[in-house]
């Protein structure tokens, strides 16, 4: 049987649903235990706001002096709902499920336990490695509840291999994150070894106010009644190894292509259409059912469908990534076939001219661009009526705000007939579906790919680092990510060979950094981890590179609006009980709802709004027929502003020493210009809908000006990213070795290297107007052309400059003479 695994790092999970307004309930509410007599701040999330069935409290208690030195540890409170002595709930420390020391805590017969956890990614967490502990000073168990009071000493500091964070109390605020289910852990008496299923009964993220209850005298006596340590049995399951296979001895190829996802796949297909012998390395498994995916719910089985082929499933990843998400990033990445391009929305627009005419440089311009875009779109025209026969489902709330629109003078277009009319315009999503599946570069590009017999693809295989000698590269290092994949070093051709990384924003730096090539700091951590730091190469042969810097992503606000009109559908109800009637007619025909992407998204609608410093900024509005910040499902819409071309705000990405990335600078409203933007566009749509009769504004608030919901918002990837993550290996002609910005040059050929090149969003210099897929298969498409226009690098005669900090040449010298460093300007084949 076909079935996807519900087993899944449901904390983890949790982040992508994180409100961008953080609840009503941020003033804290002082009690005392009767019990223990502690006393506490705490908050709230009662069961009648709609998020949670049975309510969810947490309390804290601090030392004397934690309002003016910071604490390093706290006294907590949690009352979690339950049923009948099932379910679990969890608490993270910094608000985001990643990067964050977890606390969760479930009932088993009379016992409360609790395990610390730690995720880097949308994984199942894993046991948490520092020296925090947890000491239990009461806990009771009722059938609706149970209440568990503690000492989390060593806390609010934190260490896990090498992930090291700190939350100030001095602040007097904290932002914190709650989740809670019903099913309970598996392995329930041993904490190290519990499962954990998704999260079915909510999750949010709050800021609590700390006020001058929540620092007493009395806590040291507090503390000292936390005597009992709920150690547990265990017997659970024992895990097992990835099972992989060696490399094929002997074997080469002309390009490696590193991520099977919208940078990648297209990028392979047409080296390999050119002639070259191509080896495509995905990380992941297969994702739809036409390149052997197997995942999915049980009403698919014997279809020749899979979870990715079914567009009303695509939301099913937020609450179910288990095997799909990246394990080593904080944000949510697709590590499958397709990588992003299988898992997302699918919105598929044609490029604005001015995206490419103001973001990049000379040879990437529109007028440049443009015969890539003819191709990409002859292979993927992309549609805005999924379903096969024509029809638009539930248009109800899509309808709702056309009206308003339209009533006030936006315009209604056709997207990819009209890609450059983008302000106070809207109109229907277009999708990259096709026949009412998926479709996009896995059913074109990776289809005509798999055809040509020199062309090969490589699935479950990780790629460590580049081999390198000096700035040529010979090969890469691959490892099984799950059993099946390829454990050891595959070359390229001698001398003519090439490796291209289409690993995605956060994968591609990585490797960059793995193999040495990055800011010192960087490459320094990787040194000194244990993972790579025996086997890194040299620091006489690092390339200085800012690779990480000039982070960027559609900075996004959500606002809410409620209407009677409007239809909700359950997308997540139809991943295992679809409404008959719905499942046979998508089965049979491949139309209706099912046909449509989760969560009935639309209108898109767009405006650019001129600042004070004279900059045009981009917004785009993605509309969709969900709650959201508190607001339930039934008859709300979100509106999801996204900030593109023209922010100016960026930031950086880093590695950890369990080589994990993360986003340690935000790259969201650091110009204020930006953040006027976004109130300015707020503003202009409350206008734009003052005239909907029956319309209510759920968020902001009646009463809450757009200026004082955006100020008062928290600035987080966890509540505040569209995961359209671009730039960390920015195109330019500023050599990034010498002081510029730029990691790859205008052919995407890493700078101090001769044959490494990058094609996938990372080389992007900024965001967009709208969603960016389309933008980066058109960057694949017109790189491939760039590449193999390129002359192989020659070899260096014998006293030729082989090498230096401001080189661009060949790296490779004729037999019998190795290129050796002079100093930091020059090397030469000696």
């Amino acid at each position: 049987m076909r079935t996807s695994s519900r087993f899944i790092g449901a904390l983890a999970a949790a982040a992508s649903f994180l409100p961008s307004a953080l609840g009503q309930n941020n003033e804290p509410i002082t009690f005392t235990d009767a019990e223990t007599g502690i006393v506490f701040n705490s908050w709230t999330v009662p069961a009648e706001s709609g998020q949670t069935q049975g309510a969810f409290t947490f309390g804290m208690a601090l030392p004397s002096n934690a309002l003016t030195t910071d604490a390093t540890e706290f006294i907590g409170y949690l009352k979690c709902a339950s049923a009948d002595n099932n379910g679990w709930c969890g608490l993270s420390l910094a608000g985001p499920m990643t990067n964050s020391l977890l606390i969760t805590a479930w009932p088993n017969a009379d016992t409360v336990y609790t395990s610390l956890r730690f995720a880097s990614g949308y994984v199942m967490p894993d046991v948490y490695t520092g020296d925090a502990e947890i000491t239990e000073i009461r806990s009771s168990i009722d059938a609706d509840d149970f209440t568990l009071i503690f000492r989390c000493r060593n806390c609010l500091h934190w260490n896990h291999d090498g992930n090291e964070r700190a939350i100030s109390t001095t602040a007097g605020f904290l932002v914190l994150g709650w989740v809670q289910a019903f099913p309970s852990p598996g392995n329930p008496t041993c904490p190290a070894q519990i499962t954990l299923e998704q999260h079915d009964n909510g999750m949010g993220i709050w800021g609590a106010v700390l006020d001058s209850n929540v620092a007493n005298p009395s806590y040291s006596a507090w503390a000292a009644q936390a005597t009992k340590t709920v150690t547990g049995s265990c017997g659970g399951p024992t895990q097992t190894g990835v099972v992989g296979q060696p490399v094929p001895t002997g074997v080469t190829f002309d390009y490696i292509v590193v991520g099977g996802g919208a940078g990648g796949i297209p990028i392979a297909d047409r080296l390999s259409e050119a002639g070259k012998k191509v080896l495509l390395i995905e990380k992941g498994p297969a994702s739809t059912a036409e390149h052997g995916g197997d995942l999915g719910p049980a009403w698919l089985d014997g279809q020749d469908l899979t979870r990715f082929d079914v567009p009303g499933l695509c939301n099913q990843i937020w609450v179910d990534s288990n095997g799909i998400a990246c394990e080593d990033t904080d944000q949510m990445a697709g590590c499958v076939l397709g990588g992003g391009t299988a898992v997302n929305a699918g919105l598929w627009f044609k490029p604005y001219s001015l995206d490419w005419d103001y973001l990049f440089p000379s040879g990437w311009k529109a007028r440049d661009i443009s015969s890539a875009i003819n191709k990409v779109f002859s292979r993927i025209p992309g549609t805005d009526t999924p379903s096969t026969d024509g029809q638009r489902y539930l248009q109800q709330g899509y309808n709702v705000l056309a009206g308003g629109l339209g009533g006030s003078g936006w315009n209604k277009v056709t997207a990819n007939s009209a890609p450059d009319r983008k302000n106070r315009t809207y109109a229907n999503g277009p999708f990259m579906f096709s026949g009412g599946e998926r479709g996009g570069p896995m059913a074109t590009y990776l289809t005509s790919a798999k055809k040509r017999s020199n062309f090969n693809l490589w699935l479950n295989t990780s790629v460590r680092r580049v081999i390198r000698e000096g700035g040529h590269i010979t090969g890469v290092e691959v490892q099984p990510f799950r059993t099946g994949g390829y454990q050891g070093i595959v070359n390229v051709t001698n001398v003519s060979g090439r490796v291209i990384l289409s690993a995605g924003t956060f994968g591609s730096a990585k490797l960059l950094m793995r193999s040495g090539i990055g800011p010192a700091d960087q490459l320094q951590v990787v040194q000194n981890s244990a993972l790579d730091g025996p086997t890194m190469i040299n620091s006489t042969a690092w390339i200085p590179l800012p690779v990480g810097y000039n982070l960027d992503d559609h900075l996004n606000t959500d606002v809410v609006i409620s209407h009677p009109n409007v239809v909700f559908y359950d997308f997540y109800q139809a991943w295992n009980n679809p409404i008959e009637a719905d499942k046979n007619k998508y089965l049979s025909q491949r139309s209706g709802i099912l046909a449509q992407a989760a969560p009935n998204i639309g209108p898109l609608f767009w405006e650019e709004i001129r600042g004070a410093d004279g900059r045009v900024r981009q917004l785009q509005w993605t509309a969709r027929v969900e709650g959201s910040l508190g607001a339930p499902n039934g008859k709300t819409m979100t509106m999801s502003q996204y900030l593109g071309r023209g922010a100016t705000s960026r930031g950086r990405m880093t590695i950890t020493p369990s080589l994990t990335t993360v986003v340690s600078d935000v790259p969201y409203l650091k110009d204020n210009n930006d953040k006027e933007a976004v109130i300015q566009g707020i503003i202009n749509l409350q206008n734009a809908l003052k005239n909907v009769a029956g319309l209510t504004w759920n968020f902001p608030a009646p009463g809450t000006s757009p200026r004082d919901y955006v100020n008062n918002m928290v600035v987080s990837p966890s509540n505040r990213r569209a995961n359209h993550w671009m730039g960390t290996n920015k195109m330019g002609t500023d050599d990034g070795r010498t002081g510029g910005s730029a990691v790859v040059d205008l052919n995407t050929k890493v700078y101090g290297t001769d044959n490494l090149f990058v094609v996938d969003a990372s080389i992007f210099p900024g965001v967009p107007t709208t969603n960016p897929s389309s933008y980066v298969v058109t960057a694949a498409e017109h790189a491939s052309q760039k590449i193999l226009s390129l002359a192989a690098p020659g070899l260096v005669g014998k006293w030729g400059q082989c090498g230096g900090n401001t080189w661009n040449g060949s790296f490779q010298c004729v037999p019998g003479t190795k290129c050796t460093v002079k100093d930091q300007w020059y090397s030469q084949c000696l």
